[in-house]
């Protein structure tokens, strides 16, 4: 009976929207509004975890970076500056007796270097020095050619492995693999290019250059800054164990006394994470509130034309209660065809959304690149919400006005004029 009613229902309801054409397209367009906020904030948010995962996988899910700085953030900073540096004795020390590791490397570096090809300089981009090993780290994976040996390494050989970001800088058209550079004057061959590690959230890390440490040191001098010691577990289940040993080592390296606070931090690819985190709640804070106004606005637009339409109807009303109608089927016809209405609404959305976030990431990622890790789809899942959302405000907005055409007393809905 109740399916019978609904179905009856649905069919009056599209005969009002085929009848009123404009005035339910302008009743839906608060509901249209709503629904591509929550598509396209889902559909941004969604390509940047998926973006963030592809880079954390890249990073290493197992890989530790023993740093003076805290890279999360949330710490007192001046306390963190006026940390002795880990030096190239206490790096070297620390990857030589560290046993659980499966990869322990030093790794120093230098910004704002210059460096050159051909007629072209660049500036601001980041050096760093390291050892072989390094080609053992996810951060370390070639696309083409090699890393520099233990040879070139020991003898301080003026080789250079370049990050992608770099590579497509310096040779948008050309190979580099053979080609001669100059970094702050000196000149150094390039032998290998690392594989894309890096999204929009993360370009710097491919915006690197590598060079064996000695050669870092006859180039930038001899150290007076802090290094990083780039830790591999050898697998996420062995963290915990290393991330210990990684601990009590460092502070027994740097003569720490029981008791005494770690002058140094232990990062993980989590600190990415926890970025994200935030800028998603910031985004997803200032949609929700923007979504909330937009279908607030949507719901009192399709409550007055539902008003209307139970003004239009009321001897239409009074006729099939007349006749033994009952309340719950007149409460039943409006709810529908208020849902129904912002089902259309939503429809409309998903059409005009598909539409701009295929345009959106087929052409534009190939004029802006920070746009390459948004997908030419929308999600299964954002399709299912907006179809469930729409209905929900078409039940709420419709809930009023057909209480009210369920409450009326045939005798009065047929005198209405």
């Amino acid at each position: 009976m109740i399916f019978q009613e609904s179905a009856e229902a649905f069919k009056m309801a599209i005969d009002s929207m085929r009848t009123n054409k404009l005035r339910s397209l302008l009743a839906a367009l608060g509901v249209v509004i709503g629904i591509s906020f929550v598509i396209l904030m889902g559909w941004v948010l969604g390509g940047l975890d998926g973006a963030l995962e592809e880079t954390v996988n890249l990073m290493g899910e197992d890989v530790l970076y023993v740093d003076q700085w805290d890279w999360a953030g949330g710490h007192n900073w001046r306390k963190e500056e006026y940390r002795k540096p880990i030096t190239i004795e206490q790096a070297n020390d620390f990857c030589s007796k560290i046993k659980s590791a499966e990869v322990a490397v030093p790794l120093s570096y230098a910004g704002g270097a210059k460096v050159k090809y051909g007629n072209n300089q660049y500036n601001g981009m980041m050096i760093q020095g390291t050892k072989s090993e390094f080609s053992n780290t996810p951060s370390g994976a070639i696309l083409e050619g090699r890393f520099f040996s233990e040879i070139e390494e020991k003898y301080g050989s003026n080789v250079a492995v370049i990050g992608f970001g770099v590579f497509t800088t310096l040779f948008p058209d050309s190979f580099a693999l053979n080609k001669d550079i100059r970094i702050n004057g000196h000149k150094f061959l390039i032998i290998g290019v690392i594989k894309k590690r890096a999204t929009y959230m993360t370009d710097f890390m491919d915006q690197r250059i590598y060079m064996p440490l000695e050669a870092f040191k006859s180039t930038f001098g001899k150290f007076n800054r802090s290094l990083n010691v780039v830790v591999k577990a050898g697998g996420k289940e062995r963290l915990d164990e290393v991330r210990a040993e990684t601990e009590g080592l460092m502070r027994t390296v740097r003569n720490l006394k029981p008791g005494q606070e770690n002058d140094f931090s232990i990062n993980e690819t989590k600190a990415f994470e926890e970025s994200l985190a935030a800028i998603r709640i910031a985004v997803w804070g200032i949609g929700i509130g923007m979504t909330v106004l937009s279908f607030i606005v949507g719901i009192i637009g399709i409550m007055n034309i539902m008003f209307v339409s139970v003004a239009e109807r009321t001897k239409e009303i009074g006729i099939r209660k007349a006749i033994g109608a009952p309340r719950r089927s007149i409460l039943i016809q409006f709810i529908i065809e208020a849902a129904v209405l912002c089902l259309a609404g939503a429809v409309i959305s998903l059409a005009g959304c598909s539409i701009l976030i295929y345009l959106t990431a087929t052409i534009l990622p190939k004029y802006v690149s920070e746009l390459e890790f948004l997908k030419p789809f929308i999600p299964l899942n954002l399709l299912l919400i907006a179809s469930l959302v729409s209905i929900i405000v078409g039940i709420l907005a419709g809930l009023i006005p057909a209480t009210r055409a369920a409450r009326l007393n045939p005798v009065d809905a047929l005198r209405y004029e």
